[in-house]
């Protein structure tokens, strides 16, 4: 296996939970960058600083789980209203502006009024509510990752305020991690930076300092930010000097246990934007590895294309819940908007260099051998097997699996559907190797029935 940094992996990985936040590309690895400027300037040493650099890195975590009930609430595209709403305080009239701005947009008079009404009566709860939930998964899927409780509990505080009004918890002062502190002020900073240069991003953190800020960071803030830091923000090679800055991380090796697992918390990430995919990223992943099984790839290669399998979908993060959840017919853009989350895909995980073969592969899973499909059209010359492998998975799971607007459809019907794309859209051996991975399946369940009789 190519060496892989952990600081590359998760950087790269990171430009996904970037698109889902609404944010440019490179958000969470800028935003590393000056949360560690601020460490270094405070002095802290190995352990504080690498909890701070992978708290940074992994902030947004959680940010796909609110998505869907953000849409619900609001009425409203949740990439918009996340990117937007990065950029509202504490007060009363700006808060009031922003939900007179971003509820109910393109719907009609009654409803968006309705909506209006609802939130201005219990937005803090609706708040509280996304917040906990964004704060609690992040947290979770850290610890998966198998970063320790500093680092977990650095995302769990991100939107907590220095002064106790923040959320979830209510936290004030010190009683809020520091890496969650410095997360927060890295963010504003980073968000105002972006839109509107250094002394938007400085007048915004002193503004907040004492409020939502530690003083003593924002301190910190004004010491660093001379005119080499704030280029650095805009460097186009800023991500290699991020990953450079990556403290010694002796406990856990980057090695294929740990990419499986990295895989697997993505995919959860990837499930979570929609309740319409609970749960298909690992089950592709389940159905690709036993095709390839039956296709006779060695064990390795099941491997990697079972990550690829989990991964094929990451792009789907850069795509509004407002699209992917619409309960009738999408019009041409928001068709376009959906094509895009493969090229997504192939885009992100190039970001990686060992896995480039597997963005490849990934991005390429909406493709058709009749050269029908996206996001480039290739033909049947261009499409490897392990792609047409993760095709065949995607499909399947996308028939047979329970949703919740119908009920699942049954193995046997499923594969009878299917068998009318074989040539077009599916290869006939990988359909051949789904019928018999599905028949020992259920040979094994009906053994297993038996022994338990």
């Amino acid at each position: 296996m190519q060496q892989l940094k952990l600081s590359e992996l998760i950087g790269a990985l990171s430009h996904a939970l970037d698109m889902t936040e609404g944010q440019p590309r490179g958000h969470c690895v800028r935003c590393a960058w000056i949360g560690m400027a601020l460490g270094e300037e405070l002095g802290l040493g190995e352990s504080a600083l690498r909890d701070i650099y992978y708290t940074l890195l992994l902030k947004d975590l959680g940010c796909s789980s609110n998505a869907a009930r953000i849409c619900e609430l609001y009425l409203s595209d949740d990439l918009q209203f996340k990117r937007d709403f990065k950029l509202v305080g504490s007060s009363l009239p700006q808060v009031a502006r922003f939900v007179l701005t971003h509820t109910g947009l393109g719907t009609g008079l009654a409803e968006r009024f309705r909506a209006t009404l609802d939130i201005f009566q219990h937005g803090d709860d609706f708040s509280r509510e996304l917040i906990r939930t964004r704060c609690q998964r992040g947290a979770d899927i850290a610890r998966q990752m198998r970063f320790g409780e500093v680092v977990a509990g650095g995302i769990h505080a991100l939107d907590e305020h220095w002064d106790g009004s923040g959320k979830p918890d209510g936290l004030a002062g010190e009683a809020i991690a520091l890496p969650g502190r410095i997360a927060l002020l890295a963010q504003v900073v980073d968000v105002f930076h972006t839109a509107g240069g250094p002394a938007a991003a400085l007048r915004e953190a002193r503004l907040r300092a004492g409020s939502w800020f530690d003083p003593a960071l924002v301190r910190a803030l004004e010491r660093v930010a001379g005119e080499a830091f704030w280029l650095a923000l805009r460097d186009p090679a800023l991500a290699q000097r991020v990953y450079a800055l990556e403290p010694a991380r002796h406990s856990v090796p980057v090695d294929e246990d740990y990419l499986d697992q990295i895989a697997e918390a993505f995919g959860q990430i990837i499930d979570a934007k929609s309740p319409f995919t609970a749960g298909h990223s690992a089950r592709v992943g389940l159905y690709a590895d036993l095709i390839a099984e039956q296709l006779g790839f060695d064990p390795q290669r099941r491997r990697w294309l079972r990550r690829g399998a989990l991964l094929h979908d990451l792009g789907k993060l850069g795509v509004s819940n407002t699209v992917l959840d619409k309960p009738g017919r999408l019009d041409e853009a928001e068709w376009d908007a959906v094509r895009m989350h493969a090229l997504y895909t192939e885009q992100i995980l190039s970001g990686i260099e060992a896995f480039a073969e597997l963005a490849r592969v990934a991005g390429a899973h909406h493709e058709r051998l009749d050269g029908t499909g996206y996001p480039r059209g290739l033909g049947e010359a261009d499409i490897t097997l392990e792609t047409r492998v993760i095709t065949t998975a995607d499909i399947f799971d996308a028939i047979s699996a329970d949703r919740p607007y119908r009920a699942a459809v049954p193995v046997a019907k499923t594969l009878d559907m299917m068998q009318g794309l074989v040539g077009t859209a599916l290869d006939p051996r990988c359909m051949t190797a789904l019928r018999a991975a599905a028949e020992r399946v259920e040979a094994d369940l009906l053994d297993s029935r038996a022994a338990a009789a």
